[in-house]
């Protein structure tokens, strides 16, 4: 089991939850026509993003995948580049790692993020430059709260 979280490019996705959640599950059939491991096909902030995400968390696979890491490491990640979106699944014991500094770098490059794991299937969007809830299934979950907590005191 992982801890899957996606960041995406927001003018990419329909407004509202049930369209965005259909979007996803198209995305998730892994039917564009190309391999799943190549960021030069996405977007200029989805590949900013990604060279930065990967000095903290490292591909597991593909070309940029670290051949040797300790045996211990738990911080590989495997992800899935589409035209529009990156899909990254996480061990869990670095859920909350993995949560904060995809949050904070997609904030960073001005993407979207979905968090696939979470019951509530929040939906954050870039605004401002800063990172707020477009919308979400039901009752966040605790990260959720943190990062709503977190936008209003700024």
């Amino acid at each position: 089991m992982s801890y899957d979280l996606m960041v995406f490019e927001p003018g990419a996705v329909p407004e509202g939850h049930a369209a965005f959640v259909d979007w996803y599950e198209r995305q998730t059939k892994w039917r564009e026509d190309h391999g799943y491991d190549d960021p030069a096909l996405s977007s200029d902030h989805l590949r900013a993003w990604f060279e930065d995400i990967i000095r903290i968390f490292p591909p597991m696979n593909g070309p940029y995948a670290i051949l040797r890491l300790p045996e211990n490491e738990a911080s590989s990640t495997d992800y899935a580049i589409g035209a529009d979106f990156i899909y990254a699944s996480f061990a869990w014991s670095k859920a909350e790692p993995a949560y904060m500094t995809v949050a904070r770098l997609a904030e960073k490059h001005q993407l979207g993020l979905f968090n696939a794991s979470s019951s509530g299937e929040e939906v954050w969007l870039p605004k401002d430059g800063r990172m707020t809830l477009a919308h979400d299934k039901g009752p966040l979950g605790i990260v959720g709260q943190i990062m709503r907590m977190l936008n209003k005191s700024k």
